[in-house]
C-alpha cells in the first residue's frame, strides 16, 4: 500500500571549514499523500538531496522527525525505494540481473526472481535487452534499469534524486513518460527532485519549492491539470502559468 510521508520541522547542519555551525536545511515541514506523486525544485546547494536522505532514514536530522504513516522513520526501510542520478549497474551482470539484484540479496529463489523482473521489462522499455550488459546499454537505458531495480522490491514510497538529469532532453522525457505510466499501475508515493520546472508540473501533483542554503519550502503548487498528461500539454496556456509561478517563487526566495 502507498505509504503517507510527513516530514516536521527538519533541520540539518554540516560542519564548516573552520570548525563553525554550517546550516544546510530547514526547518523544513510538509507532508505527501499516499500514492501522490509531487516534485521538489530549487536552486544548487540549497539541500534536496539532504531532505531525501533524511526522509530515507540514512541520515538523522538534528531537529525535527520525519514519519512514515505515523511512524518515525529511524532507519532505512524496505517500504521505501530510493533512487539517485547515477544508474549504479554493476557491469559484470546483465540487465536481468541487475534489476533482479535486490530479491537475490532477500533471499528469492533464482526461477522466481527472474520471473518477477522479466515481467518489469515490458513496461521499462527493455524487454529486448534481459540480457544486455551494462557497458551495451545508452544512458536512458541505463536508468530503467536502475529504476527497475527499485521498483521490483514494490516500495511503498519512492524518493528519486534528480534520477534524469545526466539524460539528453529527448531520452529524459521518454524516460519521465515511462516513470508516469509505471507509476500509474502500481501508485506508490513519489517524492522526485529536478531541476526541470516542465518536468515538475509534467509529473506532479504538487511541486514544492525550496529556498537557497539553509533549503526550506518557500511555495506549494498545486497543478490541477488532468491525466494522462502528454510532452505536448507543456505548450498548453494553463501548464505555462503554472510553470511561471514556480519560476517566480524560486526567483523570490
Amino acid at each position: 500500500m502507498p505509504a503517507s510521508i510527513s516530514v516536521q520541522g527538519v533541520s540539518v547542519e554540516f560542519r564548516a571549514p573552520d570548525g563553525g555551525p554550517l546550516p544546510a536545511l530547514g526547518p523544513v515541514t510538509f507532508g505527501l499523500d499516499a500514492g501522490s506523486l509531487v516534485c521538489l525544485v530549487g536552486p544548487s546547494g540549497c539541500g534536496k538531496s539532504t531532505l531525501i536522505r533524511v526522509i530515507a532514514g540514512l541520515q538523522t536530522p538534528d531537529q525535527g522527525k520525519v514519519c512514515l504513516d505515523g511512524e518515525p522513520v529511524t532507519k532505512p526501510s524496505r517500504r521505501v525505494g530510493l533512487m539517485f542520478q547515477d544508474a549504479n549497474l554493476m557491469p559484470w551482470r546483465t540487465v536481468i540481473d541487475n534489476i533482479a539484484l535486490p530479491l537475490e540479496l532477500a533471499g528469492v529463489p533464482a526461477a522466481e526472481r527472474r520471473e518477477i523482473a522479466m515481467k518489469l521489462l515490458p513496461g521499462l522499455g527493455l524487454a529486448d535487452f534481459a540480457g544486455a550488459y551494462p557497458g551495451e546499454l545508452s544512458g536512458g537505458m541505463a536508468q530503467r534499469a536502475a529504476l527497475g531495480r527499485v521498483l521490483i522490491q514494490r516500495p511503498d514510497a519512492l524518493l528519486l534524486d534528480e534520477p534524469f538529469g545526466a539524460l539528453d532532453a529527448m531520452t529524459r522525457e521518454q524516460v519521465s513518460s515511462d516513470l508516469l505510466a509505471l507509476w500509474a499501475q502500481e501508485r506508490p508515493t513519489i517524492l522526485l527532485v529536478t531541476h526541470d520546472i516542465h518536468e515538475a508540473v509534467r509529473l506532479g501533483d504538487r511541486v514544492l519549492v525550496m529556498s537557497p542554503r539553509p533549503g526550506r519550502i518557500v511555495a506549494d503548487i498545486a497543478v490541477p491539470l488532468p491525466r494522462p498528461r502528454r510532452v505536448s500539454d507543456t505548450y498548453q496556456a494553463e501548464f505555462g502559468a503554472i510553470a511561471q509561478a514556480i519560476r517566480q517563487a524560486i526567483e523570490n526566495s
